[in-house]
């Protein structure tokens, strides 16, 4: 059995559209606290995804039996690290932050059995903003609406804020945060029965 350790609509989309047949189960984690454990050791913010996305696969598949998948995704500007938005006006305020500059995601990804990792990659993506006015910023939140609190970032590339964007480098997976192509290369090596289910 496969086991995604996320309730994101996002990854659940992603892995249904290739086929692969899961169930989700979230993971409770401290995620501030890993964080703040990671780089208190001097890691950066790829190690923060990676570790986030080990402990949320590790800590499921310890009470769910089958291969587990841990994803999670830091948003890194400037040397800081950005956390989902809590409402419409600190997205307001986190997309006004980030215009008109590049800012990086990093978005780890983990698979585990038994609590016991059996993998984890982070992979990384820089995306440029254009600048653009209050108006439009309005414009494009008011076409998202709340869902746009589900990300880090206070955007969605599949939707509207694709808009505010000048440049992007990198994977869309990554991106969308559940980097797909290694995830599918781990699972043919370390759990290949879950992609004949």
């Amino acid at each position: 059995m496969l086991i995604l350790a996320s309730q994101s609509a996002t990854r659940k989309a992603l892995l249904a559209d290739a086929g692969l047949r899961f169930e989700p189960s979230p993971a409770q984690i401290d995620e501030r606290g890993l964080e703040a454990e990671v780089l208190g050791k001097g890691g950066d913010a790829p190690a923060v995804a990676r570790r986030l996305a080990e402990a949320k696969a590790v800590a499921v598949s310890t009470s769910r039996a089958g291969v587990v998948i841990g994803a999670d995704q830091v948003l890194a500007s400037d040397g800081e690290l950005l956390h989902k938005p809590a409402d419409l006006d600190a997205a307001a305020r986190q997309l006004d932050r980030l215009a008109g500059r590049t800012h990086h995601l990093h978005a780890g990804i983990a698979l585990a059995r038994a609590g016991r990792l059996l993998w984890s990659s982070t992979e990384s993506a820089a995306l440029t903003m254009r600048r653009f006015d209050a108006a439009e910023r309005e414009q494009v939140l008011a076409l998202e609406g709340p869902e746009v609190l589900a990300s880090v970032g206070a955007y969605r590339l599949e939707g509207a804020s694709i808009r505010l964007f000048e440049r992007i480098e990198g994977d869309y997976f990554t991106i969308l945060g559940l980097p797909l192509l290694p995830l599918l290369a781990a699972l043919r090596q370390h759990a290949p029965e879950t992609l004949s289910q």
